[in-house]
């Protein structure tokens, strides 16, 4: 890729391979950003973590969790690259001076826990990938994997996190008949059983300035901020907010259902705020020309989310 390429310039699917021509970019660009591995995929490929800011307090951003969403790498890689040229140029964004928010907050983004997925619904499998037939067994045979959302092993990694509801969501797949790997909805045999879900907790865990985590959906145009029963200190607060400046509907607990994600973890096991936010109305996977228009519907909740921790 021509480092000289405009970061805003996203003309075609984010894969992995963009993914990290990008960040390469970012790297030479602004030598403040620090880019380090979170851990692997089970296909080898290193899942980035970006660190922005020197703050104490601080915020996770997470996309590409589900492979459909791939888009939401892009929408990450926008906000991180505005982010930037802001600091870089002593600019503020809604009133927020960048420069502040460098100096007293510190930013997480992984713009794609689920890389191998991803690569698997933009381009398919092919017949020399080392799990050929077992990819197309769960696939129900087929070759088209664009609604494929898992990870490698056809975990669902949205359901794999160790909550409180992973039991009865393991009981729903029993119903389903979902009972092996699929792509879409399958929880895994034990919660964090996959590398990514694993690695992300960790870090989590272990970064204990973490103040607020953020993972970015597409369909449904709605902020999840609970477990269906219970929320973490502020949240409700924080979430409103959000939902005002961005005009996604926050969906009251008795509405959420019963989450099993990296937002009801977050709030279950370590009692930080944490949201899902579907940001766009359309079904999943979007078309790549889409994503503009979905960045500005949710630009100011992402900086402002640094603000409010």
């Amino acid at each position: 890729m021509n480092t000289q390429k405009s970061m805003m310039d996203f003309d075609q699917p984010m894969d992995y391979t963009e993914l990290m021509e990008y960040l390469n970019v970012i790297s030479e660009r602004y030598p403040f950003v620090g880019i380090t591995g979170l851990g692997e995929t089970i296909m080898g490929r290193t899942i980035p973590c970006i660190t922005v800011g020197e703050g104490e307090r601080s915020v996770l951003y997470v996309g590409g969790e589900s492979a459909t969403e791939w888009i939401t790498s892009v929408l990450l890689l926008r906000f991180l690259n505005e982010f930037c040229e802001l600091y870089q140029n002593d600019g503020k964004a809604f009133h927020y001076s960048i420069q502040y928010l460098f100096s007293t907050r510190t930013l997480y983004i992984i713009p794609m826990l689920n890389p191998d997925g991803i690569e698997y619904q933009i381009h398919g499998v092919g017949k020399e990938h080392i799990l050929y037939d077992r990819l197309l067994s769960m696939n129900g045979g087929g070759e088209d994997f664009r609604t494929w959302q898992a990870n490698a092993r056809g975990v669902d990694l949205t359901y794999n996190y160790p909550c409180e509801h992973f039991i009865s969501h393991k009981a729903r797949e029993s119903e389903d008949g979902i009972c092996n790997g699929a792509p879409y909805g399958f929880g895994g045999q034990m919660p964090e059983s996959e590398p990514e879900v694993g690695a992300l907790c960790n870090f989590v865990r272990y970064h204990q300035n973490i103040n607020a985590v953020v993972t970015l959906h597409t369909a449904g145009e709605k902020i999840f901020y609970t477990n269906g029963r219970k929320k973490a200190p502020r949240s409700e607060t924080i979430g409103r907010t959000l939902s005002r400046v961005s005009g996604l509907s926050l969906v009251p607990p008795e509405e959420s259902g019963e989450r099993c994600g990296l937002t009801a973890w977050c709030m279950e096991e370590l009692n930080i705020p944490a949201f899902l936010m579907s940001c766009s109305k359309s079904a999943h996977p979007l078309f790549i020309g889409d994503w503009f228009r979905i960045y500005m519907r949710v630009r100011e909740s992402l900086f402002m989310m640094p603000s409010l921790i």
